[in-house]
């Protein structure tokens, strides 16, 4: 059987999105700027789709912009802050585990002179609260934080920031990628006291080149692309309205979030459980991670090494990030885990679609995998 764990890459797309495609490539292919009844077709269906979004956002839909996907919306979020914001402060406060989509803007906002601030986290890939009160300043504009991490599943005090920002007397906007959360965790934006959100469609079993910017009434911020009135001019040019389609058809689809956490929840222990059974096989992520991640390290296996060998045993896993076409983890060097931990690090990725069977195929390839290779 085919094993894929690499949910945290990208997920299998359900069902529903395809029906969904099929239906709009082949009845309301129109332009939804255009005003002929073709066009308003088109137009109707992507008001559906903002809607379904939005719902599952528990939002209004004119808070959503759509986007090609995580990494836009992160880089809308981040340049479209600091250019609004730049005459009240010139400080932005993250953290030294973000997606590269943040990372990279962040340090390009520090080549033109902004003053980035990168807290650092504790051993479970945690930032420590104190240490965020303490770095937003009167001069903070913006404080991004992601919620769940994507490499080793550490939630984060998301719902701590907007009283720091307070305390402050910041004028900061507070932004979260909820790349990793949304789907998996009850997101509502009002309730964890954010301006800015970032979800993504192929991460909740849409398809690829969809994705949303939440933006909270009354917020705003500067576009980073021109050409035309889509999307309230903060993301000009023509809707894709296939993805967007797959992806409110993905997040309509999405179960109750209790009942997709109990079944993850106890796929994870089956893994842990199989994987304390195994002498030399170390979990990088903390106990309380989110359960459909997990990060692991077999020391004196390089990752490459392992994830070849379990490829042609058809179990599909990762050594990290995706974006980061591995490289050396940040987030685990960060967390100042062992050299030896760092280039052995698999990332276990699981989704409501997993099965039993994944997880023992897996476990079997991992003992199969040291019985072989350490022996070399």
């Amino acid at each position: 059987m085919e094993a894929y764990l690499d949910n945290s890459a990208t997920t299998p797309v359900c069902a529903e999105a395809v029906q969904a495609m099929q239906q709009q490539l082949n009845h309301t292919w129109g332009n939804p700027s255009s005003l002929h009844r073709v066009g308003l077709m088109a137009e109707h269906l992507l008001n559906q789709s903002r809607a379904a979004v939005a719902a599952g956002l528990s939002c209004s839909p004119g808070e959503i912009t759509f986007t090609s996907g995580g990494t836009e919306a992160n880089n809308l979020a981040v340049f479209g802050t600091a250019t609004a914001r730049a005459r009240q402060g010139r400080r932005i406060v993250t953290s030294s585990v973000e997606h590269s989509s943040i990372a990279e803007s962040c340090a390009e906002l520090v080549s033109r002179g902004y003053d980035v601030v990168y807290l650092d986290v504790d051993h479970t890939g945690r930032v420590r609260e104190e240490d965020l009160a303490a770095a937003i300043n009167s001069e903070t504009i913006l404080v991004s934080l992601m919620a769940v991490n994507n490499e080793v599943g550490t939630v984060q005090p998301i719902d701590a920031i907007r009283r720091f920002v307070r305390q402050a007397g910041a004028p900061a906007l507070v932004h979260c990628d909820a790349v990793q959360a949304f789907g998996k965790l009850p997101i509502h934006p009002q309730q964890l006291g954010v301006d800015l959100l970032t979800v993504s469609s192929h991460k909740v079993h849409g398809p690829k080149g969809a994705g949303a910017l939440y933006i909270r009434n009354g917020v705003k911020i500067s576009p980073i692309l021109y050409g035309g009135s889509q999307e309230r001019r903060l993301r000009p040019g023509t809707e894709s309205t296939t993805a967007i389609t797959g992806f409110a058809a993905a997040v309509a689809a999405t179960p109750d979030h209790t009942q997709s956490f109990n079944h993850v929840t106890a796929l994870r222990d089956r893994l842990v459980a199989g994987l304390q059974r195994m002498p030399g096989v170390f979990i990088n992520s903390p106990p309380d991670a989110l359960p459909y991640l997990t990060n692991i390290s077999v020391p004196g296996l390089p990752s490459e090494v392992m994830i070849n060998f379990l490829t042609e045993r058809n179990v599909h896993v990762s050594s990290g990030s995706a974006c980061a076409k591995g490289a050396k983890s940040r987030v685990l060097q960060a967390m100042n885990l062992p050299d030896s931990h760092v280039t052995s690090a698999l990332r276990i990725s699981l989704s409501r679609l997993t099965k039993w069977e994944e997880i023992d195929a897996l476990l079997y390839a991992l003992a199969e995998a040291m019985a072989t290779l350490l022996r070399r």
